[in-house]
């Protein structure tokens, strides 16, 4: 066994004088077939303005790509909101974008359903948000996939109070969906798709 000793303050003592040695002193024991060499830290790789929009496109895609699997499997599994941000009542009608995401939406969980809309006219509506709530079970629900991706899914929501018709739309790498609500005034409702489970039918928590 050969000892050999590394001084890593040498260059500093040699400028500063040799107190500062005994400090920096650091004594390593090496077979003698152990040969030591400094290593250079490689220089950092150098991106150009297109490199950095690429990697910026690619982070984005794996991003998507990730949200649409939340969002598809929770569609297959049952349970899920689609929270809206734009809301369009009749077939040609006035899209309401100034509505509360926290208010506005349809909520899927396993049999059970909620339907709601609440624009921001003043009007207290029905629900006395300005909109309307319905509330039943689910009925002929199913799903398929498109050859492009698109994820399509119909349900009925039945009560003694309403018989409507959803459907959905989730778009392919990504978690934003339309869902268009027929079976009396048609309403589409443009929104993201989330994983949500609640067994107690609450309203999405306010973010």
């Amino acid at each position: 066994m050969n000892k050999t000793i590394l001084i890593f303050g040498a260059l500093v003592a040699m400028a500063f004088g040799a107190a500062a040695q005994e400090a920096n002193e650091v004594e390593i024991v090496t077979d003698e077939n152990v040969r030591l060499e400094i290593i250079t830290p490689a220089q950092p790789v150098q991106e150009t303005e297109q490199d950095v929009k690429a990697r910026e496109k690619k982070m984005r895609e794996l991003k998507d790509d990730v949200a649409y699997a939340k969002a598809s499997n929770s569609m297959r599994r049952g349970y899920f909101v689609l929270v809206a941000d734009n809301i369009q009542i009749g077939a040609t009608g006035y899209r309401h974008w100034d509505i509360s995401r926290n208010s506005n939406f349809l909520l899927y969980q396993g049999e059970d359903a909620i339907i709601q809309f609440a624009l921001n006219t003043g009007y207290p509506g029905t629900n006395g948000l300005g909109g309307w709530t319905a509330k039943g079970k689910i009925r002929n629900s199913r799903i398929k996939y498109d050859d492009n991706g698109d994820v399509h899914m119909h349900y009925q929501v039945v009560s003694g109070s309403v018989n409507a018709n959803v459907d959905i739309t989730l778009y392919h790498n990504s978690k934003r969906a339309m869902a268009v609500i027929s079976g009396g005034a048609l309403i589409t409702i443009y929104g993201e798709v989330l994983p949500y489970r609640d067994t107690e039918h609450r309203y999405p928590a306010k973010e």
